[in-house]
């Protein structure tokens, strides 16, 4: 059987994104690993269900510019909440908290509920039921 192992994500900040998707997503830190010699950091932070996001930090990692226009390669990740209560109640806690919200919950043409959210670093997040 195929399936996704993980996803990973260069980050500026380790531990204000761990303590971002735990705090919003429940997801559960793994220890950080660190290489001294390549100045590399990572934490995978690990969902119920077993799907996981690494994040990772080392110095000279460039900027995408423009984040908010539209290009190629990964565009969001989609986070599943349970419910669309879940998705209206975290939208609006992530909103009064401070973090962008870029798409209100609604219904989508191909059948989803959800919401559109930026990470602290501009990752765009769909929260789904």
């Amino acid at each position: 059987m195929n399936k996704i192992e993980h996803i990973s994500l260069w980050v500026k900040d380790l531990e204000k994104m761990r303590t971002f998707y735990s705090k919003y997503f429940n997801t559960k830190s793994s220890d950080k690993y660190v290489n001294k010699n390549k100045q590399f950091s990572s934490y995978f932070l690990n969902f119920e269900g077993g799907s996981r996001i690494e994040i990772m930090e080392m110095p000279h990692i460039f900027d995408v510019e423009e984040i908010s226009r539209k290009y190629y390669g990964y565009c969001h990740l989609a986070i599943s909440v349970g419910s669309r209560n879940k998705v209206i109640e975290l939208t609006e806690l992530i909103r009064k908290e401070g973090y962008r919200v870029t798409g209100e919950p609604r219904e989508t043409g191909d059948g989803y509920f959800e919401s559109v959210i930026l990470d602290p670093e501009g990752n765009r997040i769909e929260i789904t039921i």
